[in-house]
């Protein structure tokens, strides 16, 4: 199960980027990769059209999602959620550390 999904709060945890801040923009559950920005910044060379000119462009690849970890809104720390469940039957992400909804 992914336990990060898209427009989340995440901290890198490993590889150069080790200790940025981002938002995920997307989720690979097939390949268990994410997209987060500004980090994993690599340079591509592209060739020129008449809409968009080449050279260099800086783009974002996606990273592991076990190189991420989820960063709790209330208490600002770095957490494997874990599930629960709400009366309605709604199932739910928690902090491990402070017990809030994520």
């Amino acid at each position: 199960m992914v336990n990060i999904k898209k427009k989340d709060m995440v901290v890198v945890l490993a590889g150069k980027d080790k200790g940025k801040r981002g938002e995920v923009r997307s989720v690979t559950p097939g390949k268990d990769s994410v997209l987060v920005t500004g980090v994993n910044m690599v340079t591509k060379h592209a060739r020129g059209t008449q809409a968009k000119p080449g050279g260099l462009q800086k783009k974002e690849m996606p990273i592991h999602i076990s190189n991420v970890a989820l960063v709790c809104p209330r208490c600002d720390k770095a957490v494997r959620p874990k599930s629960g469940a709400m009366k309605t039957g709604e199932r739910i992400r928690l902090c491990r550390k402070c017990g809030e909804t994520i």
